[in-house]
């Protein structure tokens, strides 16, 4: 029985090692990774289509423009204090942009925000698709924003 169950424990930890990603990705221990660029989209029931929400693209990092990874993704130093520069468009019912809709903001980030290495964050131009204007980034675990219910 015992040593079923070593064979067992010892499958599992050898699979979770598999696991890991590689140090060739990039991942270090100390890292979180912001989505460079991110696009709202709602899908209308009544009227079975898609509505364009606004788009918000990180062009800045402390003032530097950031590396972007293969995967899309910033790679920002965890539990540190720093400004994300942000770009935000609207979209016409074709999903391409509308120009004059464009607005810059900066998004702070406190040392508490990215405090768990490793996650994946999105910025969201709104915390909604419809019905807003402006560029009020809000700060996602998932690529769909949190909405309040006040």
């Amino acid at each position: 029985m015992k040593q079923a169950l070593l064979v067992v424990f010892g499958s599992l930890l050898l699979y979770g090692c598999q696991s890991l990603p590689s140090a060739e990705d990039g991942i270090e221990a100390d890292a979180v990774f912001v989505s460079a660029s991110h696009c709202l989209n709602e899908y209308l029931d009544d009227l079975e289509k898609v509505h364009y929400g606004p788009c918000l693209k990180v062009i800045s990092i402390n003032g530097e423009e950031p590396a972007v990874r293969e995967d899309g993704f910033i790679e920002i130093p965890a539990a540190t204090a720093l400004t994300i520069g942000v770009s935000c468009v609207y979209r016409h019912a074709d999903g391409s942009p509308i120009p004059a809709t464009m607005e810059n903001a900066d998004f702070a980030v406190g040392r508490n925000t990215f405090a768990e290495a490793g996650q994946r964050w999105y910025l969201h131009a709104h915390k909604q698709a419809r019905g807003v204007v402006g560029c009020e980034p809000t700060l996602s675990r998932s690529v769909y924003p949190t909405y309040d219910t006040d």
